[in-house]
Order: C-alpha cells, then structure tokens, then sequence
C-alpha cells in the first residue's frame, strides 16, 4: 500500500509539474483581424531551452505559404514546420532570453512567455527592451 501510495503522489507531482509548463500544442490568433492563425507546438530541446515550431496553419488558403520575407535558411520555407520561438530559458514565472520570429514579415524579435493561467500563454515580442514590444496570447490545443 505505501508503494502504491508513493507512485501515485510522484505522478500527482509529474502532472502538476507538466501543467505548469507551456510545453504543449497552442492556439494563435491574428492581432489585427482577432482570427485563428496557427497552432505552435512548444518542446524542450535537449540544451533544456524551450522552442516552438509551426505545427498547423488554420487561415484558409495559406497552409502551404512560405516565409517569403526571411532571410537566411528561412528564405521561401515552408511556414509549417518552421521553428518560430527558440532559446527561451526560466528564469522565475517566465521564461526569457529566447526569440520569436514572425514569418509574415521575416522579423525577429527578442522574446519573453509567461503563463497566465494552465491555459493561457503570454508570449511577448519586443526590440531591445521589453518595454518597446506587444504581447499575444495563445490558448492551450493539448
């Protein structure tokens, strides 16, 4: 009984632990129109850094459009499957240090996540200081 006491407390604690996490498949959604763009799919790599790659594009017509205005090995790739938030590290409630790419206009941008909630994702985009930035929210798909 007190294994099996023990065992279920240490997978409590493993699914507590994932549900504090924004590892998993989100939900975003266009600034200017408010409609769904695309789901993100946010890993760690083997480095421990957080990264996320276009999993699925949900604006009709454009699932198959390329990063016309990257640069560098982006340059006219496919959107889906791009990696578009990389080098993201905890440091307390967030996770920073990392950037975020928006493949409509090739930019980069630095970038910091929070967690709002289990299922809200701040993701912020910002040029120098996080000051001068916007945020998204993303929604939790897994």
């Amino acid at each position: 009984m007190k294994n099996v006491l023990t065992g279920f407390l240490i997978l409590m604690i493993g699914i507590m632990a994932q549900a504090q996490s924004p590892i998993g498949t989100w939900k975003t959604v266009d600034d200017k129109t408010g409609k769904e763009k695309s789901h993100v799919k946010i890993y760690e790599t083997t480095s421990g850094k957080l990264q996320g790659d276009v999993a699925k594009i949900l604006t009709p017509g454009k699932e198959d459009a390329k990063c016309t205005e990257c640069e560098g090995d982006n340059k006219n790739k496919p959107i889906k499957g791009m990696t578009i938030l990389w080098g993201l590290e905890k440091k307390g409630e967030e996770w920073t240090g990392g950037h975020i790419l928006d493949p409509n206009s090739g930019k980069q941008y630095k970038c910091l996540i929070r967690l709002k909630d289990q299922n809200t994702l701040e993701v912020r985009g910002y040029l120098g200081v996080s000051l001068l930035g916007r945020t998204q929210t993303w929604t939790r798909v897994i």
